[in-house]
């Protein structure tokens, strides 16, 4: 897929919690195709002491406004500087990068597949954190695809679920939090949607811990599943070799090669 360089105009920056943002950004001409599960490379400004790019998920991409959708999650200096832009400044960015979640064939369109609802295969996404960011995009384009995506999104908190009404625009939200204070108590591998529900493929992102687990859980249940994986990335286009990761084909650059694997692929000892 081919990439692309060029400065985006903010239409809106939003603090939705005191550590996280969500940014929208229009282009002049018209976004080239992206995937769900693909990220950008952003340049930061002003910074003295950020010198390199900053990889972030495409939260969403919305062609009717011809804007894509960045959740940010603010950490160091660099993503901090983020929460300080302002509608009408650009941001440089390196984009679309990586491989995309899998998507059923029949359509990777943006319109919508009429199936009768006892006939739609349900897809479960699970996120964790700042990790339900590729998933709302996926979720999108898996209910235009003839598919029913069920989210199981996970925090420490209620105050850390983020984005839950745009969530439930696609399909049905479940939660936990480990304090008990909104949905089901505990991790999302102990919610309860996992012993009663029926789904044919799973993808999550999130922390490693928690992918680990999921993957455990989908190859028990002999479901097909899919990671995203959250390595360091710096150059974003396999050059720096610092988002190495073993898999069963040898080590190989999660900004090329992935975020997303099929879980078989990885060597986690789980």
């Amino acid at each position: 897929m081919k990439k692309y360089l060029a400065d985006w105009t903010v239409k809106e920056n939003i603090l939705l919690r005191p550590n996280y943002c969500l940014i929208k950004l229009g282009l002049d001409s018209e976004i080239p195709e992206m995937l769900p599960g693909q990220f950008v490379q952003v340049r930061i400004e002003n910074s003295p002491s950020t010198f390199l790019r900053r990889p972030i998920s495409i939260h969403f991409v919305d062609r009717r406004e011809n804007e894509i959708r960045l959740l940010v999650q603010l950490l160091g200096e660099g993503t901090r500087q983020l929460a300080q832009i302002k509608p009408g400044d650009r941001l440089n960015l390196l984009y679309p990068l990586g491989n995309g979640f899998s998507l059923p064939e029949k359509n990777n369109l943006d319109f919508p597949v009429v199936e009768s609802p006892e006939n739609k295969p349900e897809r479960l996404l699970i996120g964790g954190g700042v990790g339900i960011a590729p998933l709302l995009y996926l979720g999108f384009k898996l209910s235009l695809s003839g598919c029913k995506p069920v989210f199981l999104l996970g925090a420490k908190r209620k105050d850390d679920l983020l984005q839950l009404a745009e969530f439930e625009k696609y399909g049905k939200v479940y939660t936990t939090t480990e304090d008990g204070s909104y949905g089901e108590k505990g991790f999302v591998t102990q919610h309860s949607v996992l012993r009663t529900g029926k789904f044919d493929f799973i993808y999550t992102c999130g922390p490693k811990p928690m992918m680990q687990a999921v993957a455990k859980y989908a190859r028990k249940a002999a479901i097909p599943c899919e990671v995203s994986l959250e390595n360091t990335m710096a150059c974003g286009i396999g050059a720096c070799l610092c988002c190495v990761e073993k898999t069963k084909k040898g080590n190989i650059c999660v900004c090329t090669e992935g975020p997303v694997f099929n879980s078989n692929q990885l060597t986690w000892q789980i």
